[in-house]
Order: structure tokens, then sequence, then C-alpha cells
């Protein structure tokens, strides 16, 4: 319960400790009608993951006007452009980066069946409108967001720093080509951009609903105690 406590002194409230008890009584509290619609729609936007990229590199340079880039779905990843994926292949092969084959990467099918468990326990969430249902949602959505990210860095890593550089073209020592988490970072004569994809910003928007509407349900639950 102490997830409640610290949604409210993110938020500032006056008397932000609650007591044992008002904790126990908010979380076994129901959410209103408006709030169980609304986190239903958020969890069913989800659905979006699996027809917009969750992710996006991109590779700008002098020499490829129109742009390369990777975009990272929730099942397979694909060139931005056609023939986008076999371009930056051949350029990894003269620094001596693996190949990058999506049929091998095995989160790609795992990916999923992890966002459709997210998907369904939101809709039981709006179903059942309990409260203490909405904050393990919450917990469960940000705790995948936080193994998708550190399951990125590693793969990326694993890609930009285990190099082969017997047979490398390019030699530069000291060099690494991981791609940067979020933003900008320059790899040779190559600026990589990763951002979030149009999947990614709907997964977002629905992690932030519910939070908007715990944070709501929190205050509206205070308010209605110091009434009585």
């Amino acid at each position: 319960m102490e997830y409640v406590n610290s949604i409210i002194k993110m938020k500032g409230e006056d008397s932000a400790v609650l007591s044992r008890s008002e904790r126990t009584a908010l979380v076994q509290s129901s959410l209103n009608l408006t709030s169980r619609i609304l986190i239903i729609l958020a969890a069913l936007a989800l659905s979006a993951t699996y027809f917009l990229p969750l992710w996006t590199i991109s590779l700008d340079a002098p020499q490829y006007p129109e742009g390369l880039g990777i975009e990272i779905w929730i099942n397979q990843m694909q060139g931005q452009n056609p023939h986008d994926l076999n371009k930056i292949n051949n350029l990894n092969h003269y620094i001596g980066m693996k190949k990058i084959i999506p049929e091998a990467i095995p989160e790609l099918k795992i990916m999923p069946w992890v966002m459709r468990g997210v998907l369904l326990l939101g809709l039981a969430v709006g179903i059942l409108g309990m409260r203490k249902l909405l904050m393990i949602w919450l917990i469960v959505f940000l705790l995948v967001a936080i193994a998708g990210f550190v399951d990125f860095y590693l793969w990326g890593y694993d890609y930009g720093h285990n190099l082969d550089l017997e047979h490398a073209i390019i030699k530069v020592p000291g060099m690494s080509y991981q791609p940067p988490l979020i933003g900008n970072r320059k790899l040779l004569n190559f600026t990589a951009t990763s951002l979030p994809g149009s999947g990614g910003w709907v997964a977002i928007g629905s992690f932030l609903t519910g939070l908007g509407l715990c944070v709501y349900e929190i205050r509206r639950h205070r308010k209605v105690a110091v009434n009585e």
C-alpha cells in the first residue's frame, strides 16, 4: 500500500501520508463508472500496438539522403523503407557487427503474449471496477516497460560491442556501435536516433491514462472521506 502514498507524494497532496485504515479503505473501494469506462478504453487502445511500430531507430548520413531505419514491432523487426534492413546488415558487415535476423530474436515471439496479458488485465480492472486491481495493473504495466527497456539496452549492447574485428573491414580502436536507448548518438558518419514509434506512444498514453485515473480516484476517495 506504500504505492498509494507514493502517488500522493508525487502530486504534492496535503497530509500526504494516509493511515493504515485509510489506505485499506482506499484500495478496497470501487472505481466510479467514468473511470471504469476510461480504463477499458485505455486497455483496448493497447491493441493498436499489434498494428503499429513500438520503437524506431533512424540512421542519417550524407550518403543516404533518404535515410535508413529499423522499426521494432511487437512481433517483428523491419526496415523503415523497403530494403533498409538489408542495407543496414550490409553496412554492419564492414564494422564487424552481427547480422540482424528478426526470426532469431526470441523476444519478438514473447512480446505479443505479454502485451495481451497487460491488455486483458486492464479490461478486468474496468469490468470489475476494483481500485486495488487498478494499482496492480499500473505496477505490472510499469514492470513490463522496464523489462522491455532493459532487454532493448542489452540487445543493443550485444550488437554494438561484441564485434567480429577479425573479419571487419573498418576498425576503429575503442569504438562501439550501440544505438542510443532514447535520443541521438553519433556513430562514425551516421547519426542514430532512437524514439518511440506510434505504437509506443499509444502504450505510453494508455499507462498515463491509468496513472491519471488512479490519482483522480485517490483524490475523490479522500474528498468523500472528509465530507463524511
